[in-house]
């Protein structure tokens, strides 16, 4: 029996620059800077201030209020994507075999904020050990696929891929694999992520991962760029409705793209910094290339991975170099993290859909906030600054890559029938 074909049939997600996947593309199409002074908590006192938190969201317009207590913001983030990407999927889920539909969802860290909580209130207390009984369920990362799972009864595969930030684009590639093989019908899969806390932005500084860039919070988020330093902590959760091609074709589902290739590889090289020549993302990337039967010069745009550290974008940048050879001058390149933040776990699911929508709309996001030329990236790279721009886009590539050396790359294609 031949691999079965994979198509995204929904979309759902909550961003710091749009809180629907309408607002999101907006958002990017427009070059709209998602960071902002810090508001959940006092960051005087931290060396970075600010952060791309979500904006004009109340949890209870979507989830009940008790419900909601029982939930990390990483989880309830979770809830409303899904139920956004299920909707907009137009699946009848009484007419479909549940046990054929599964939850594939990435988180890496998980339930920052309840745990962080806790532990602070235990410390502040008595030292009796009295802890909220929902602590272990809110905190635990593979619980939102369940809470997803139990809402609209879905009996498929369930579990969570944790990679870093790779781990939203493995969660992705998991499902598409199991949809190939024949496992399932459909899945619900992407990411997300809250760690715009206390304890994430702490962390975070401590490595001197985060731009500093206090006082111009919005042009912070500089890929690409000479003067950039560091990457600008996000939040928020993207989901994709991934479809068998036949069910999805019976049914006369809106198809948004085909699912073409994912692949995967290590680094092997430091739990934190990317190999200096990018190894593992030259790799990661042929791999995905392999997977998809295609040939490199057939891509047409790719949305890096592109954190705006100085290390990672110009290894990033070799190693699409490596891959592409003459091709790369051919292909837009952008960033759009220099918009959205780093959502860490969340990264792949965001990116993916707006890798998605570049191809049903014949544009390509900006890379923002550049300002000057970095000498060590080759001038003749078509990186899309400041400016969307508009092109056809036939297939497009997704880079993210996390903390210990995870990369993961998918590639989606226009769907033609």
């Amino acid at each position: 029996m031949g691999l079965k074909r994979v198509v995204v049939t929904g979309l759902g997600a909550l961003t710091p620059i749009g809180n629907t996947v309408a607002e999101y593309w907006e958002g990017l199409i427009n070059g709209v800077s998602g960071a902002a002074p810090i508001t959940y908590f006092d960051a005087s006192k931290f060396k970075t201030t600010f952060a791309c938190e979500l904006k004009n969201f109340t949890v209870t317009d979507f989830i009940n209020r008790k419900e909601a207590r029982r939930m990390d913001r990483f989880t309830q983030y979770a809830m409303v994507v899904a139920d956004e990407a299920l909707a907009d999927s137009g699946l009848d889920l009484d007419k479909e075999d549940r046990k054929r539909i599964g939850v594939i969802w990435g988180a890496g860290i998980g339930g920052l904020e309840t745990f962080q909580n806790e532990v602070l209130d235990y410390c502040r207390g008595n030292g009796l050990p009295r802890f909220n009984p929902f602590f272990i369920p809110k905190m635990i990362a593979d619980i939102a696929p369940g809470q997803i799972s139990i809402k609209h009864r879905l009996q498929g595969p369930n579990f969570t891929t944790v990679s870093a930030c790779a781990s939203s684009a493995n969660s992705i590639i998991d499902a598409y694999n199991y949809i190939r093989l024949g496992d399932a019908d459909i899945f619900v899969s992407g990411g997300s992520e809250a760690a715009v806390t206390i304890a994430g932005m702490g962390g975070f500084n401590s490595m001197n991962a985060l731009s500093t860039r206090n006082d111009d919070p919005k042009t912070a988020s500089r890929p690409f760029d000479k003067e950039r330093d560091g990457f600008v902590l996000g939040e928020g959760a993207g989901a994709l409705i991934l479809e068998e091609y036949e069910h999805a074709k019976a049914r006369g589902a809106k198809i948004y793209a085909e699912l073409i290739g994912g692949g995967l590889s290590a680094d092997a090289y430091h739990i934190t910094a990317p190999h200096p020549e990018g190894e593992g993302a030259k790799n990661v990337m042929l791999n995905s290339i392999k997977n998809a039967g295609i040939k490199p010069e057939e891509v047409d745009a790719i949305n890096m991975h592109g954190t705006a550290t100085t290390l990672g974008d110009v290894a990033e940048l070799k190693a699409v170099q490596a891959v592409f050879g003459n091709h790369a001058y051919d292909i837009n390149i952008n960033s759009t993290k220099s918009m959205t933040g780093h959502l860490l776990g969340a990264a792949g699911a965001i990116e993916a859909i707006a890798s998605i929508l570049a191809i049903n709309n014949g544009i390509v996001p900006p890379t923002i906030n550049h300002f000057n030329d970095d000498d060590q990236i080759d001038p003749k790279l078509n990186l899309t600054f400041n400016k969307p721009q508009k092109r056809e886009v036939r297939i497009a590539m997704s880079n993210t890559f996390g903390f210990g050396g995870h990369n993961a790359c998918i590639l989606f294609k226009k769907y033609e029938g």
